[in-house]
């Protein structure tokens, strides 16, 4: 038997579009059953299977929260296993990259917080953009390349949120 997949984990159909609410009070129910200090009475296997559950509760739960990990995990149960790095052929894309690093690095510079502000939103609008177009495609085999191509674009903003996050505490000292 190998390991349960993600989403049974949790009772849920394999889907894109979670409620992240929902899936964050079944987490929490469901670490408090596998919980390893449950265990403390129990036997060794059954302390280490309570472990490896709480594991792969916690794995699961982190690759579903997250929009780019749920997309590359979806890709890769229906089939479709993507390598992590691969040249992207991609060039819209590619200047989008370059021009929001460059807008990124003279926040740094400017040490600007109404600006980062701003330049938050506009990412969070983009990242909920491809979750939706990445929504509408994933499951039909004809847009496989398609899917692929907004999972990786997925993964750079959710790259580039995190920067803006560590800019943002950096200038909130």
């Amino acid at each position: 038997m190998g390991t349960p997949c993600h989403f049974a984990l949790f009772d849920l159909q394999p889907g894109f579009s979670l409620d992240l609410d929902k899936l964050a009070v079944r987490y929490r129910e469901l670490a408090r059953e596998v919980h390893p200090d449950r265990f403390a009475d129990a036997s060794e296997r059954e302390q280490r299977l309570a472990l490896e559950q709480s594991a792969a509760l916690n794995e699961a739960y982190q690759t579903l929260r997250s929009a780019p990990r749920r997309a590359r995990y979806l890709l890769a149960i229906s089939g479709h296993e993507v390598p992590q790095e691969i040249t992207v052929h991609d060039p819209d894309f590619l200047m989008q990259q370059m021009q929001l690093r460059e807008e990124l690095e003279d926040l740094h510079d400017s040490a600007d917080l109404d600006g980062v502000g701003v330049f938050k939103k506009h990412l969070k609008g983009a990242q909920q953009a491809l979750n939706d177009d990445f929504a509408a495609c994933w499951d039909d085999p004809a847009q496989r390349e398609q899917a692929e191509r907004l999972m990786r674009r997925m993964q750079f903003l959710d790259k580039l949120a995190q920067e803006v996050r560590q800019l943002e505490e950096r200038l909130d000292d």
